[in-house]
């Protein structure tokens, strides 16, 4: 088993790739996907899921062009389909480039196989309405998305944001995860949940 982090696109958003012998799931491709298509092609892995924490357009600039060159699904919570249609989703604001429409299929939280691995996908609003997170209990790892960060939190100010919502998707379900967890974020160093637990200033004295 390997974990790889692909920084990618004009934000430098976490593209991960999870990969076993065989097969590979990759999250977030935030940009030009082709190190990470590169590695794939080395490794003679196939990509068998693209996971989509949520639909901001820092998550999604390489989606289609990673779809296209792998054939693999892109999957998304059905909440954020708004996202499709407006600003934040497509990008093409604030001197950014618009995002290449794709059409994403929409997942269920529960328990889910993605490249060979186990995975539980919960549903965690606050950031977007619609924002997922992956925990592979085999890796040890979940994916968070703009959740959580190292001692921070995400933006609750856009559309779809809200602050309630995210602290209580973070105490139900990333601090009741194993404490040795590593929670992989959008943006940023990797932490565990235990850490955050104690030490993120958002939850203290809870």
């Amino acid at each position: 088993m390997e974990l790889l982090t692909f920084p990618l696109g004009p934000l430098q958003t976490n593209c991960y790739l999870l990969a076993g012998e065989r097969e590979a799931v990759a999250v977030d491709p935030g940009g030009d996907p082709a190190p990470l298509l590169d590695h794939l092609r080395a490794r003679g892995l196939a990509l068998t899921h693209i996971l989509l924490t949520h639909l901001h357009f820092d998550h999604t600039y390489g989606a289609r062009a990673l779809a296209e060159a792998t054939d693999a699904p892109l999957l998304c919570g059905r909440a954020d389909k708004e996202l499709l249609e407006n600003w934040l989703g497509m990008g093409g604001s604030m001197g950014l480039p618009p995002v290449d429409e794709y059409a994403p299929t929409f997942i269920e939280p529960g328990a889910h196989r993605f490249g060979g691995f186990d995975c539980t996908v919960f549903t965690t609003p606050g950031h977007s309405r619609g924002s997922l997170t992956f925990h592979f209990p085999e890796a040890g790892a979940a994916f968070v998305g703009d959740l959580i960060f190292y001692r921070s939190i995400g933006r609750t100010d856009f559309p779809g944001g809200d602050l309630d919502e995210l602290r209580r998707s973070v105490r139900e379900h990333i601090f009741t995860l194993p404490p040795e967890t590593v929670l992989y974020p959008g943006h940023g160093p990797a932490t565990t949940a235990g850490e955050e637990h104690l030490h993120n200033p958002y939850f203290q004295g809870e």
